[in-house]
């Protein structure tokens, strides 16, 4: 094995070796899956407390409607105002740190190229090979650019966050997850059931599907979703059930 390990190599038979032996990692960062499913579960949990809250005070049917739709509406608008600003701002950020590299290695290319061998000196290669390394990868600006942004920032400059597809994403999945309690007010029921039935099992659900960006089984998670979420409407129907009884 050690033997195998000083023998040449070249790049045809590195990448063959790495694909042979490639093997999966569960999405650690959880893609569009998780922010989505965040987002459905918060209109829901919010949505869902809201309108309790109201039916515990004694609202008509039309009133818990329209408390319902302004939930919808305003939940899902500062959502997406929200993560617009939030992620505006973090690649604004991210941009002005990558400007300040780039004139960096223009003006300081040697002490750049010292301060990127050592961090791979620090993660433990030996000092000659980490210059060596480093000097390869400074031959090209950009690539230069780039290794530099992701040892240092932790970024990859070519894969920076879209301000509007976050704020849209946003909207519409908390548009959705709210929808779901206010659903059959909508059709026409006229009690709390129908609405308490639907919210439960939306809240199961989406804990379920949590439990594909988790090591936890998806009835734990889900279980833990359907508490967490049946709780904060329980406490907001009370609270609305005590504030109506004392105003009326």
């Amino acid at each position: 094995m050690e033997a195998a390990a000083r023998r040449p190599q070249t790049a045809e038979s590195i990448a063959g070796t790495a694909a042979k032996h490639a093997h999966t990692h569960r999405d650690v960062n959880g893609g569009w899956l998780r922010p989505a499913v965040f987002g459905a579960m918060d209109g829901l949990v919010s949505n869902f407390a809201l309108m309790a809250g109201v039916v515990g005070g004694s609202a008509s049917n039309g009133t818990v409607v329209l408390t319902g739709l302004a939930g919808l509406i305003a939940g899902a608008c500062s959502m997406a105002a929200g993560e617009y600003t939030s992620v505006a701002s973090q690649r604004e950020m991210v941009q002005a740190e990558l400007e300040t590299e780039r004139t960096e290695l223009l003006r300081n290319p040697e002490a750049e190229l010292a301060e990127l061998a050592q961090l791979y000196v620090e993660r433990g290669v030996e000092p000659e090979l980490a210059f060596e390394v480093a000097r390869q990868l400074s031959k090209d600006p950009d690539r230069a650019l780039d290794v530099h942004a992701r040892e240092e920032l932790g970024v990859d400059p070519e894969d920076l966050p879209s301000p509007l597809v976050a704020a849209v994403s946003s909207f519409g999945s908390f548009a959705l997850g709210a929808l779901l309690p206010l659903l059959p007010y909508l059709l026409g029921a006229s009690s709390l059931l129908p609405m308490l039935v639907l919210a439960l099992i939306g809240l199961f659900v989406c804990g379920a599907v949590v439990a594909k960006v988790t090591a936890r089984s998806w009835w734990f998670s889900g279980m833990r979703q359907l508490v967490l979420g049946g709780a904060a409407a329980g406490v907001t129907f009370l609270l609305g059930h005590l504030i109506g009884a004392g105003i009326g």
